[in-house]
């Protein structure tokens, strides 16, 4: 028993054995609560006091709440990065949406209308054929 200066015990903290840890560790990961007669059970079979098993748990738990609200948050933010990514995609497509849905200028050249007409049918269909007006302005045969 330790006194401090004036002369009241000293608390001093538990070293528990590997053994001891390793079998708190093990019936941490069936259950996160022991209930009393779980604990009383436990507690004998360590060689540790009910309250020594009580607070281990209680801040197992804790730990274990810290570490789980962190990877939640890693979690969270990867997934904002990934829908901040998608989008940043979402609005190129956009752009080229834009190309897509304006009208043909017939004043355009054939190689640019065949161009944006390709375009068009390979994001469009899905392996019909696609006619094009042969270059004197003749129907295909």
């Amino acid at each position: 028993i330790l006194l401090d200066k004036d002369g009241k015990r000293k608390h001093t903290r538990p070293t528990f054995s590997g053994q001891q840890i390793f079998a708190l560790e093990k019936t941490f990961e069936q259950t996160k609560y022991l209930a009393g007669p779980e604990r009383a059970r436990l507690a004998y079979s360590l060689g540790m006091t009910e309250s020594q098993v009580k607070v281990w748990f209680q801040n197992r738990r804790t730990k274990w709440r810290k570490k789980h609200a962190a990877e939640m948050a890693t979690a969270k933010k990867k997934q904002d990065s990934e829908t901040e990514r998608l989008k940043g995609a979402s609005d190129n497509d956009d752009d080229e949406d834009d190309d897509y849905n304006k009208p043909l200028d017939p004043n355009s050249d054939d190689e640019k209308i065949a161009q944006l007409l390709l375009k068009k049918h390979k994001a469009g269909s899905a392996g019909g054929a696609l006619l094009l007006p042969a270059p004197d302005g003749d129907a295909p045969a």
